[in-house]
């Protein structure tokens, strides 16, 4: 039989693991289970009858300390085991491991009392613990104890851990205060090494503090501390975010002019700030400049550069960039075909989205629900209602389960093509799968019925909607419902009961309100209201719509100038006259004047002016709107025209376009 105490460390070690694995299925306590293991174990080894453990009652009092005395005392007269320090330290561990903090103390407390020597690890595995528990403090409590209290002498070893277990809460300012105290203390001894000055400096970035961190980046060296490839690639991300982008550059140079090589992170950084300010020829230089390095991008690198293509609009080239990937044997993930579906989307080509979709499947990956709802919604946008059901089919047909996001996509585009009834039968659908509505679910029906004048079932799902589910949206959508529906009363208490319960009305519940209120005849009340939008924030200031009630309004009391006059102060304001504008105009010259007027002289007018203030997108839908109407703009505004839309650029573009398409 072994003679040393290292065995029973380890049988004492594996006792409680193996223990600690059944708690979840077995009431007794860790350290009952640890006594009961050792007894079997004393069985085993066929210790005398006279000499055997006896059995203690199981004890429920709180008070009990974690470890037996009885194992202690007797496990000493058996001739065979002596209780040492890695006995402790193995306790230590599996507590720390399950987080039993009380139990801990009680060890730490045994040890005190026996004299025992405490060593550093044992310290750093308890940081380790609290870190894991979410308690900081503790851990810097445990910290400043470890001398006075255990005589255990402290480095910078324990020191990164606690720094480390306070940053990862994310309490940057207490971190900076912690290393400012330890570092600044004489009698503690302690130098700060890299991973220190990392840890350190990822708080001053987090915290906006980059010039104090490049201050402390340079006071490495005088320290003894050569910057490695995270303190560069921490520095330069921290940079970055403060858009100094060219200052993050010239790190990359100075790292590997000191002999630092970069990784494909540090690059990654870099890759992403230039995506993301538009400069993709420089993010371009850096792909190359990793693979003289001999450092090969990764899915990051190619997601980041994906990425930006989309943002920029230039979907063929990211496109291209996925065969790219994939022919450097690197695999694309979720985020690489979402970020291109989701591009192609937004620029109307969720058609050309599904075969990517399809691409994405032959290649062995599996579409997520992000990728369909963003699918489906971009098909009902435009207007290919049969290619997203057919797509809803094939999605279920895979076996991929939709969620909140995905029914709520189906039930608004269902309700956009004017099909409420079936968008209520995904809704009945959508419950019996346990898959809870949302706000965005219960509104989207809403204006389906609202819209196809079924006022009374949309009053129906809004009695049915939980308090905490109405927000703005669902109260803007009930509002305009009312108004549209001319139950004016009825909105009016839906708009004070919106106020009531803290709730400011966007943009659509200003002018469903007004809009109600000119209808009623209330044109004071309604212009009351419009001033008072004058006076909010920025998202909630009159848009087009807005305008074209009151100019409605104004023209129909033949009161065309106040018309002109709030006219004026629309374009002033940035906001763009619309093809409604421009018909509620037309009409007012034509029908409410003494000498009645075609309106050329006014649109010709107003795209002049509109081209004055190089607003050019306005100035082109009123052009639009003359031509259609067969108004056409004077020479002289014709000129303009044609100089804004057939500069050289734009025209050798369209050429080197045609060009492409016949050759390809």
């Amino acid at each position: 039989m072994p003679k040393c105490s290292t065995y029973y460390s380890k049988l004492l070690c594996s006792s409680i693991q193996g223990g600690l694995k059944k708690l979840s299925l077995c009431p007794i306590s860790p350290c009952e289970l640890l006594t009961s293991s050792l007894h079997s174990h004393f069985s085993v080894l066929a210790i005398p009858s006279n000499q055997a453990l006896q059995t203690e009652p199981v004890n429920n009092d709180e008070t009990e300390p974690p470890i037996s005395n009885e194992i202690f005392k007797k496990g000493t007269k058996l001739g065979s085991y002596k209780s040492g320090d890695s006995t402790f330290y193995s306790l230590i561990e599996n507590y720390a491991k399950v987080g039993d903090f009380r139990s801990l103390e009680q060890v730490l407390d045994r040890m005190k009392r026996e004299r025992r020597v405490f060593i550093e690890q044992s310290f750093i595995l308890m940081f380790r613990a609290y870190g894991k528990a979410h308690l900081p403090n503790k851990a810097v409590e445990l910290f400043y104890r470890m001398v006075d209290e255990f005589q255990c002498r402290r480095t910078v070893k324990s020191f990164n851990s606690v720094l480390n277990v306070i940053i990862q809460e994310g309490h940057y300012s207490h971190a900076l205060e912690f290393y400012s105290h330890v570092v600044g203390t004489t009698g503690m001894n302690i130098s700060p090494n890299v991973l220190s000055f990392n840890l350190i400096i990822k708080s001053m970035c987090k915290l906006r503090l980059v010039d104090r961190a490049v201050e402390v980046f340079r006071e490495m060296p005088h320290r003894n501390c050569t910057p490695d490839v995270f303190t560069y690639s921490t520095l330069m991300d921290g940079l970055c975010k403060e858009k100094r982008i060219d200052e993050a550059v010239f790190l990359l140079d100075e790292m590997q002019l000191e002999g630092c090589i970069p990784s494909p992170v540090t690059f990654n950084v870099l890759i992403n700030a230039l995506c993301k300010k538009g400069d993709l020829g420089r993010a371009a230089k850096l792909v190359d400049n990793m693979f003289l390095k001999g450092c090969v991008p990764n899915e990051v690198t190619y997601n980041t550069l994906i990425h930006g293509l989309c943002l920029k609009g230039k979907l063929d080239k990211a496109v291209s960039l996925l065969d790219r990937m994939v022919s450097n044997k690197c695999v694309p993930n979720d985020v690489t075909y979402g970020t291109i579906i989701n591009g192609l989307v937004k620029q109307g080509r969720a058609v050309d989205g599904t075969r990517v979709l399809m691409s994405m499947e032959e290649r062995g990956n599996h579409a997520n629900e992000y990728i369909y709802s963003v699918l489906l919604s971009g098909l009902f946008k435009e207007g290919k209602s049969e290619d997203a059901m057919r797509l809803w089919k094939e999605m279920l047909e895979k076996g991929c389960k939709p969620n909140t996001i995905v029914y709520s996509t189906l039930i608004n585009g269902l309700c956009r093509e004017g099909k409420p009834d079936e968008a209520k039968e995904v809704f009945s659908e959508m419950l019996s799968n346990s898959c809870m509505p949302n706000s965005f679910t219960y509104s989207s029906l809403m204006r389906g019925f609202f819209q196809t004048g079924q006022s009374q079932k949309a009053i129906l799902l809004w009695k049915e909607m939980a308090n905490n589910m109405r927000n703005e949206v669902c109260y803007s959508v009930l509002i305009h419902g009312l108004c549209e529906d001319g139950q004016l009363n009825e909105a009016l208490i839906a708009w004070q009961q919106m106020l009531g319960r803290g709730y400011k009305p966007d943009v659509v519940a200003y002018s469903s309100m007004i809009h109600g209120l000119c209808n009623a005849g209330l044109v004071e009340q309604g212009l009351k209201l419009f001033n008072e939008m004058l006076c909010q924030e920025p998202e909630c200031q009159p848009d087009v719509i807005t305008y074209n009630i009151l100019f409605n309004v104004f023209c129909k009391q033949s009161s065309i100038s106040l018309a002109i006059d709030h006219l004026n102060r629309m374009l002033d304001r940035g906001c763009d006259p619309d093809s409604v504008t421009c018909d509620i105009f037309l009409r007012s010259l034509r029908e409410k004047l003494d000498q009645p007027q075609d309106g050329r002289e006014f649109l010709n007018e107003l795209v002049v002016r509109l081209f004055k203030q190089e607003r050019i997108v306005g100035a082109s839908r009123i052009v639009e709107v003359m031509l259609q109407k067969f108004l056409p703009p004077k020479a002289s505004t014709w000129t303009r025209v044609v100089q804004e839309l057939c500069k050289p650029k734009k025209v050798r573009a369209a050429i080197d376009k045609c060009w492409s398409s016949l050759y390809c």
